[in-house]
């Protein structure tokens, strides 16, 4: 009986997984960004591979504003027994909650601030394409509740959760 509603809840599960990720795509971000609350430290718990990031555990990102009014970006991650820091700047755009950024001069990203928590304690992070997105916390640790609060809003975007990898903190 046990093992039935175990394989219950999974094929319910992935079947939830499923229909998330065959909607329609939405990157549209917050309608206003308060660029004060979301500067500093941010744990990414998870995000989709990609190469830039490819093995690296520990993530995090720290955002400051330098003295000619840019974003100074720094992203650190650990991998085989040594950090990664990658350096960059960010610019705000005239659209709320989209701001460019560079780490590969002259070459600027899109960077979509597609969801925060009520007190800017967590993050959903996304880009022009689908193939970008990050789950950023101001603590190593996300609480299941605004996790789940992120797959969902990840679902209704039309976002694979099953692509998600989640990095050890």
């Amino acid at each position: 009986m046990r093992r039935m509603i175990t394989v219950m809840i999974v094929t319910l599960g992935s079947a939830g997984i499923m229909a998330c990720s065959s909607r329609n795509y939405d990157n549209t971000p917050v309608s206003r960004l308060d660029l004060d609350r979301y500067l500093g430290r941010w744990y990414e718990i998870a995000r989709y591979d990609h190469r830039f990031e490819k093995g690296l555990q520990y993530t995090t990102a720290e955002y400051s504003i330098t003295k000619n009014g840019r974003i100074k970006v720094v992203n650190r991650g650990f991998k085989k027994k040594h950090w990664s820091v990658s350096t960059g700047v960010a610019r705000i755009t005239d659209q709320p909650g989209i701001l460019r950024v560079s780490f590969f001069r002259p070459f600027w990203s899109d960077y979509r601030v597609l969801m925060t928590g009520p007190d800017y304690e967590y993050a959903l992070v996304g880009s022009r394409s689908r193939k970008y997105l990050w789950i950023l916390s101001r603590s190593p640790d996300l609480s299941d509740t605004a996790r789940d609060e992120i797959l969902g809003e990840m679902c209704i975007r039309g976002y694979d959760v099953s692509k998600l990898i989640w990095v050890n903190q």
